[in-house]
């Protein structure tokens, strides 16, 4: 089986890839390609992709674009408390 990548905008229809992909014969090849090329996918118009063994759904929608980063928490001594 040939192993697939389906790109999608976010709402599940289907758009044509920005970079054309081959069929891939291990699924770690499938995404070592998408880790290469997300970027150039996302500027081509694709938000999500999802990956097939054939005609079998693996998984997703797996989201192209990067996750906001979570601002630290900022480090505070524990606030003292008065006991007497």
């Amino acid at each position: 089986m040939a192993w697939t990548w389906r790109f999608e905008k976010a709402d599940g229809t289907e758009v044509p890839p920005a970079v054309q992909p081959e069929e891939f014969t291990t699924q770690g090849d499938a995404e070592s390609w998408i880790g290469e090329i997300w970027k150039e996918l996302v500027e081509g118009g694709a938000d999500q992709v999802v990956l097939f063994d054939g005609e079998t759904r693996i998984y997703g929608p797996m989201s192209l674009h990067a996750e906001a980063p979570e601002a630290p928490e900022a480090s505070k001594a524990p606030e003292a408390t008065d006991e007497s």
